[in-house]
């Protein structure tokens, strides 16, 4: 028997009653047809068809143009902290299977996928990075943190504490602030610093999570890492758009003859060469401070072929639906670059992280670029993100990472 509803509820049209019984738990303040019940921002809300029926239960934002962010679609569910404690072990034992005792640097909750919208946390040894990027996720964090820590503890997870980067403009949209710090856990202190070293594919990395970009390092990219330093054997290797070196460190601990890695930032660069160093790698490397889109074209023009394997892991080009077009032409004019620059029989690793940059448009970008480059490309592996970054299937949100490696003919 269903439990007495003490919700304010969301009257919803048919076209988002139609999206949310296709399983997809946002639901945008354009398909509200009525509100009974005073709710509030960041409070949990009932979602009802405009027959009254229950469609689920969520988090409200006043602000955001995500009227209601599903939670549970349970009639019967209590939100509390049994709740969310339950959650949060369903999402930590999923770690566990997927990623085989390889969970020491992975991300634990992956927002909408783990049922946790807006909110991101990834573990980087001892220390979690949370991210909340939902008014509902800020108002739950007191009591979810917590939870968080002593679920990971109980298994045994060395935890030391969680520092919060959410100096991030989306924070806007929802009416947060932006800013960074440690989270004060009840009764503990903070860790003395937010810089940790992990090891990823057997490459140890210095993690700043209080500077580095994101949560303090890329942790979607690792099998793919692993799987171009299967190949990277005796070739010459450059890594574009390095960052902190990940890619280039796994092609030289692979085996390559010699890498190169590149970036803009000299920071970032100087944080590869010491990762480099670090571990034991210096002299199969060398490193460049160089705008991409200005370095192919002249290595092209002094002519010969450098490089026999070329790997692009650029930014995300495009965070909008506006952009597209122009970030289309700068994944081309890349991946042109580097495909004229290759050999016949060289290899070559192209990644988009961008949600809006869909499958199939990278795909015939791809098919493009070639196409002017007059080659062609035989296809060895068709990657995307790691497991602990889940897709689900009824959330395209969550499927954003497109990863190709090919043999150039």
């Amino acid at each position: 028997m269903k439990t007495q509803r003490d919700f304010p509820r969301f009257v919803i049209s048919d076209k988002g009653r139609r999206w949310v019984e296709q399983g997809h738990p946002w639901i945008y303040a354009a398909e509200v047809r009525g509100e009974e019940g005073q709710a509030e921002n960041g409070a949990l809300a009932d979602a009802v068809s405009e027959k009254g029926r229950y469609l689920g239960t969520g988090l409200v934002s006043r602000e955001s143009k995500i009227c209601l962010r599903l939670v549970s679609r349970n009639a019967n569910d209590k939100f509390d902290a049994a709740f969310w404690k339950r959650r949060i072990k369903y999402a930590w034992d999923y770690r566990k299977t997927v990623m085989a005792g390889d969970e020491s640097c992975c991300r634990v909750i992956f927002g909408e996928a783990d049922g946790f919208p807006g909110l991101t946390v990834d573990r980087f040894s001892e220390l979690l990075v949370a991210q909340t990027l939902s008014v509902g996720m800020e108002r739950l964090k007191p009591l979810i943190f917590p939870l968080l820590v002593e679920t990971l503890r109980e298994d045994g997870q060395d935890i030391r504490g969680i520092f919060e980067r959410n100096d991030v403009p989306i924070r806007a949209l929802e009416g947060l602030e932006q800013g960074k710090g440690w989270f004060r856990l009840p009764g503990e202190a903070p860790p003395e610093s937010p810089v940790t070293e992990i090891c990823e594919n057997g490459i140890y990395y210095k993690v700043d999570v209080e500077n580095g970009q994101k949560t303090g390092f890329f942790l979607d990219q690792k099998y793919n890492r692993r799987a171009v330093a299967r190949l990277a054997k005796g070739r010459r290797v450059l890594d574009c758009f390095t960052h902190t070196g990940s890619f280039a460190l796994n092609a030289a601990l692979g085996g390559a003859a010699h890498v190169t890695a590149v970036d803009v930032s000299a920071p970032a660069i100087e944080t590869a060469r010491a990762n480099a160093e670090r571990n034991g790698l210096s002299g199969k490397m060398d490193f460049l401070v160089e705008d991409i889109f200005t370095l192919l074209p002249a290595l092209e023009k002094r002519g010969g072929a450098p490089y026999d394997f070329i790997i692009l892991d650029p930014p995300a080009f495009t965070k909008s639906r506006k952009t597209v077009d122009s970030a289309e032409r700068g994944y081309k004019e890349i991946n042109y670059r580097a495909l004229k620059l290759l050999p016949r029989g060289g290899y070559f690793a192209t990644a988009s992280c961008s949600h809006f940059m869909p499958q199939e448009l990278f795909s015939k970008m791809l098919r493009s670029a070639a196409g002017d480059a007059g080659v062609e490309l035989k296809q060895i592996e068709a990657r995307q993100q790691a497991p602990d970054h889940p897709i689900l299937w009824n959330v395209p949100e969550t499927d954003y990472l497109k990863f190709y490696i090919f043999q150039v003919v």
